[in-house]
């Protein structure tokens, strides 16, 4: 480590991103699209930075992705104008931040259900506006969505007798594809997202509905179900960062990922064991949300292969260490998240690297953006 290295620099854990990484992973996935005549529109949670947003269009994304109100609202407030709100909105409460939004920014929403849509139809015409909707399909993932084909065709047929609402498209995202064992079964997983919504939209279309968005999302899928014809759209958010889950799943490679956790060795209590001073409020608990089998600890230690973290406490990690292994008190280490969407969440800044130099830092303005 030189002097002037910026893990001697900065005080630790920091959530460290190089910026060269992260805009070639940008430019990667804009030329996905524009090969494929595809509309980017990604996701921001796995992000909530002004910055990294202002990258994104600038490469061509069309609009961003939020999943939640607060999201929206931070990213209408820095100055965003085309959102989708990946998420279906239930109550009066979030009905209301929505027809505030809807005055600033162009919004889309998800619904699912006919009574969702009813609660939206009221809101909308009472304030004399019309929100664009998308229906969420389930291709799989067994969370929200209606089944495709004729489920949905009857939400549909709802929706178009209800004030208020514009039917614009349809969405799914393939989430359980974080679960697949290998690559046949990413495969198959990317392919029934894609046709799940081809199919759906070939039994709206003999009923008169034509034109409509056909959205799919997943960075581990949307390099194959993105080259379905008649697929109009991509929502990726991870694929920004990557991070050792798209490592495990094949989807990634070490040097494609642009986020790391820098911290710092606290104690090597035994030969086979180190403790460092990021714990679960840093790299998060994240084993794999829907069903990830490949991930073997808690993150990949850059560079050393050969250390495992085997468990977190909240400001602890535990190191298992070959028991030869030179590691000292106060060295440090870059650690890969094995999910690099809640490590964002839980810091305020991103520090930014590029040729071995932190030369700014990005605040995450929609931290804990949650409801």
């Amino acid at each position: 480590m030189t002097k002037n290295d910026y893990r001697e620099e900065l005080d630790t854990p920091a959530v460290l991103v190089d910026l060269t990484v992260l805009k070639e992973n940008i430019a990667a996935m804009a030329a996905f699209a524009q090969k494929h005549g595809l509309k980017l529109r990604p996701h921001v949670k796995s992000h909530k930075t002004r910055e990294i947003a202002e990258l994104q269009l600038a490469a061509g994304a069309t609009g961003l992705t939020v999943a939640k109100l607060d999201e929206a609202e931070a990213m209408v407030a820095a100055g965003f104008k085309d959102i989708l709100i990946a998420y279906e909105l239930i109550g009066e409460v979030k009905l209301r931040r929505l027809l505030d939004l809807t005055r600033r920014a162009y919004l889309s929403v998800l619904i699912d259900s006919e009574i969702g849509a009813r609660q939206l139809s009221a809101a909308a015409a009472s304030q004399g506006l019309e929100i664009p909707c998308l229906i969420e399909i389930d291709s799989g993932l067994g969370r929200t969505g209606v089944r495709p084909g004729q489920p949905a065709v009857e939400l549909a047929r709802a929706v178009k007798s209800l004030p208020g609402l514009k039917l614009t498209g349809l969405l799914t995202h393939a989430g359980h594809a974080y679960g697949a064992k290998n690559q046949t079964e990413l495969n198959r997983i990317a392919q029934f997202e894609a046709e799940s919504l081809l199919q759906t939209a070939r039994l709206l279309e003999e009923e008169g509905w034509s034109g409509l968005a056909l959205s799919v999302g997943s960075t581990p899928t949307v390099r194959i179900s993105g080259t379905f014809p008649g697929i109009t759209e991509i929502r990726p958010g991870n694929y920004v960062f990557n991070d050792a889950t798209q490592i495990a799943l094949g989807v990634a490679r070490e040097e494609e990922c642009a986020l790391t956790v820098l911290t710092t060795v606290i104690s090597r209590p035994a030969p086979d064991r180190a403790v460092v001073d990021a714990g679960a409020k840093t790299l998060a608990l994240d084993r794999g949300a829907h069903g990830t089998a490949l991930l073997n600890g808690y993150g990949l230690v850059k560079n050393h292969p050969e250390y495992m973290i085997e468990r977190l406490s909240e400001e602890h990690g535990i190191l298992a260490l070959p028991p030869n292994s030179p590691l000292q008190v106060g060295d440090r280490l870059e650690v890969i998240p094995n999910h690099a969407c809640p490590v964002v969440n839980l810091t305020d800044y991103l520090y930014i690297v590029e040729q071995g130099k932190v030369t700014g830092q990005w605040r995450v303005i929609a931290r804990g953006g949650v409801r």
